[in-house]
């Protein structure tokens, strides 16, 4: 039987002024002088949540309430909505929490911000309505990059936006930052991490631009860096990030303390459950019979997505918003665990192995040891009793996990 691991709230507006080339995710652009239909979302992300959080629950929001532990509004451009909308979504959340939840020092609300839709005054607006974080995704703050990349902001909204964030009272940001650029020296890679860095930002993002299937860059790659340079971009930043007390806890998240990490990430990476509200999004949920967790995945095109307002409610407690709902395998389900737990320095314990995926440690025991025997797994020096990747483990990371798989 499975416990109930902590729960968290993905939330995805899917709408954008322009598609950037290398963007996979669910996102659609809207014309320039299209209306968002931003209240009769909303109304869809409040039905949405209550028909998931029901299911989180058992039925029981009352005597079996799960308290939400993080929120993360992504996209998208989240910013696009207004903070009022924000605040309808949040109060809404918070009618279904303990008294004060929305107000707690321990509560995580992140709201994704692209630096080319927000002028000053909207930052104050957003922390007002119990948004406490911010992911401005600046990903360069080089011109010409930006420019490949179909970012709509240029190097200098990137740095005004950082400054009002922190004018408004965000003390907790992230930067999104990309390495790996089309045509990108390792001199330019660092500078562009130079820039980041000078603002010394409480947590950041630094990871590898990746060409995904259907996008743009997939059907037409652009020229990108050797591997070589691209070996000598990880070094050289890993080492400069370290020297300025960017502390890496994941492959590519960095944060100045552990109460600076990305709480709703690390829920991720540690196989926790997460609702996924909004067009196309994924969740995890536990059920509490202790059954096997269901992968959830909504309706992915915004309009068939509101579509679903107006029909009847589906059998059972599955939002009628919810495409598919499938029960995970015994057996992927701790390939996942291990996936996302060993993306991490902290690693896993056998315990917390057993207790997430209900199977006995003894069944991974064998080629843990083989790993250890190989220079790849050992003992973190964080956690009493917590196994972890070795520097070679982690920079040889595929190597590892394909032993799991």
């Amino acid at each position: 039987m499975l416990a109930q691991p902590p729960l968290s709230l993905y939330i995805h507006i899917p709408w954008c002024v322009k598609k950037c080339p290398y963007c996979d995710f669910n996102s659609h652009e809207f014309g320039a002088h299209a209306v968002l239909p931003e209240d009769s979302y909303i109304a869809a992300l409040c039905a949405d949540f209550d028909a998931d959080y029901t299911l989180a629950c058992g039925g029981d929001t009352v005597e079996k309430r799960r308290p939400i532990y993080s929120i993360f509004i992504g996209g998208g451009t989240p910013s696009l909505f207004s903070a009022r909308a924000f605040d309808t979504l949040l109060q809404h959340i918070a009618s279904t929490q303990h008294a004060g939840w929305l107000e707690s020092p321990e509560l995580e609300i992140t709201l994704e911000a692209n630096p080319g839709t927000l002028e000053a005054g909207r930052f104050a607006e957003f922390r007002a309505t119990g948004i406490n974080r911010l992911s401005l995704g600046v990903q360069s703050f080089a011109d010409a990059q930006l420019t490949r990349l179909g970012r709509i902001h240029d190097g200098a909204q990137a740095r005004r936006a950082i400054d009002s964030a922190r004018a408004a009272g965000f003390d907790n940001f992230n930067l999104d930052l990309m390495h790996g650029l089309p045509e990108q020296s390792l001199q330019d890679a660092l500078a562009d991490l130079e820039s980041a860095l000078s603002f010394e930002p409480p947590h950041l993002s630094w990871y590898q631009l990746t060409i995904e299937p259907n996008t743009v860059f997939y059907s037409k790659p652009p020229p990108l860096p050797s591997e070589s340079i691209l070996t000598s971009v990880q070094d050289a930043g890993h080492a400069l990030l370290a020297a300025r007390d960017l502390e890496q806890y994941e492959v590519s998240a960095y944060a100045r303390s552990s109460s600076l990490q990305s709480r709703h990430n690390f829920n991720y990476w540690q196989f926790g459950d997460y609702l996924g509200i909004g067009a196309g999004a994924h969740g995890k949920i536990s059920l509490t019979d202790g059954s096997q967790p269901l992968r959830t995945r909504k309706h992915r095109q915004p309009d068939h997505y509101l579509r679903a307002a107006l029909q009847p409610q589906a059998n059972g407690l599955i939002s009628r918003y919810t495409a598919e709902a499938t029960p995970i395998p015994p057996d992927e389900i701790a390939i996942e665990y291990l996936l996302n737990t060993l993306r991490t320095r902290r690693g896993f314990s056998p315990a917390h192995f057993e207790a997430r995926t209900g199977t006995a440690f003894s069944a991974i025991a064998k080629r843990v040891e083989y790993l250890r025997s190989q220079g790849l797994l050992c003992d973190t020096p964080f956690v009493n009793g917590w196994i972890t990747t070795t520097e070679r483990g982690f920079r040889y990371l595929n190597n590892v996990l394909e032993e799991f798989i």
